[in-house]
């Protein structure tokens, strides 16, 4: 065979190649997801499905970013920059009874079955139970979920909302003012917070620590929100996503330190030891739980999302209450056997 002739038909299956890599590119559905937060321990299986590709598995073009709260997740997905996000499921709450005509948004798989909102308190100021809090100093950020909530906590635990005096602070104040002792206690995420103070030289033996989930707020966390105009015009997109997601989540659960790698691997700045701290903190607290063992990962009880959602908005003083299936839908979600993934968990 002439040097000619094989040197064109190398190029012609050079083409053919790069044609069909073209072709099988522009079949897959793009999707731009909005995180909340930083690339830290939970995007750990975000960030996994986009890089073994899962995604790609099903077809899916994922581009991840970080982001800087839950509002703007919600926000930008509403505005269609995003077709999905991660977010607070309370703010979506607070989203659609505030934009009762707006662009639909709902949660399709919930990842946190709890809300990650805990108070942190200065155990030497004799504060053991939220009854103690009465008469105390509180500091958070006007938008933290705890601040927002904390007559849910308050009527919970029988405290009367107005016992505390609130110190409406900047996110990056909030943990130094509490170690100061400039307040005698704070809300924050439990992951999150708890970490910071950690940071700052408070141990978790000062701190009389009270996750809502534990005091009996029965409110949902973050979730994986869709817009639905995307998800009517692309449902099989969105099971692909969520099956995909799962699946990571899955490897996640099994392997904690190895998913961590992810997160570098978008972030080599991350302090690794940390971040598999705070993720290891994440699952614990609100990934895995009894009621999400019991049911499986990413759905919701009906009940209690609708008690849940009539407690925002009262605590938020919403000028409506959305009905549940604006807020959720399971329509998305993988088969509830596949969804039983959590480990068996040490005796």
């Amino acid at each position: 065979m002439s040097r000619q002739l094989t040197a064109g038909l190398l190029a012609g299956a050079l083409s053919l190649s790069l044609l069909g890599a073209a072709v099988a590119q522009a079949d897959e559905t793009r999707i731009r997801f909005q995180l909340d937060w930083r690339f830290e321990g939970p995007s750990a299986p975000f960030l996994m499905a986009v890089e073994r590709g899962y995604f790609a598995e099903e077809g899916l073009n994922v581009q991840i970013d970080s982001g800087s709260g839950s509002a703007g997740a919600i926000n930008r997905v509403a505005s269609g920059a995003y077709e999905m996000g991660f977010g607070d499921l309370n703010a979506l709450v607070e989203f659609l009874a505030e934009n009762p005509d707006g662009p639909g948004i709902q949660g399709v798989y919930v990842v946190y079955d709890g809300s990650p909102a805990s108070v942190f308190a200065r155990k030497d100021r004799d504060i053991e139970s939220p009854a103690d809090l009465a008469g105390k100093s509180i500091a958070a950020p006007a938008f933290d979920t705890g601040y927002r909530a904390w007559g849910i906590f308050a009527a919970a635990n029988d405290l009367e909302a107005g016992a505390v005096e609130w110190q409406n602070v900047d996110p990056a104040l909030r943990e130094t003012l509490l170690v100061r002792g400039d307040v005698d206690a704070i809300t924050g995420f439990y992951f999150t917070s708890l970490l910071n103070l950690e940071g700052r030289g408070m141990d978790e033996e000062q701190l009389t620590i009270m996750p809502f989930p534990d005091y009996g707020v029965p409110l949902y966390g973050n979730a994986i929100i869709a817009s639905e105009a995307f998800s009517e015009a692309n449902p099989e997109a969105v099971e692909g996503f969520l099956r995909a997601f799962n699946r990571a989540l899955a490897e996640t659960l099994a392997d904690p330190e190895g998913a961590i790698e992810y997160v570098r691997n978008r972030d080599a700045l991350i302090d690794v030891e940390m971040e598999t701290r705070r993720l290891k903190l994440a699952i614990a607290s609100v990934i895995d739980t009894d009621e999400a063992r019991a049911n499986g990962a990413g759905g919701v009880d009906e009940q209690r999302l609708r008690e849940a959602i009539q407690l925002v908005a009262d605590a938020y003083d919403l000028p409506s209450v959305p009905e549940p299936e604006r807020v959720f839908t399971s329509s998305f979600l993988p088969p509830q056997e596949e969804r039983m993934i959590f480990p068996e968990r040490a005796e």
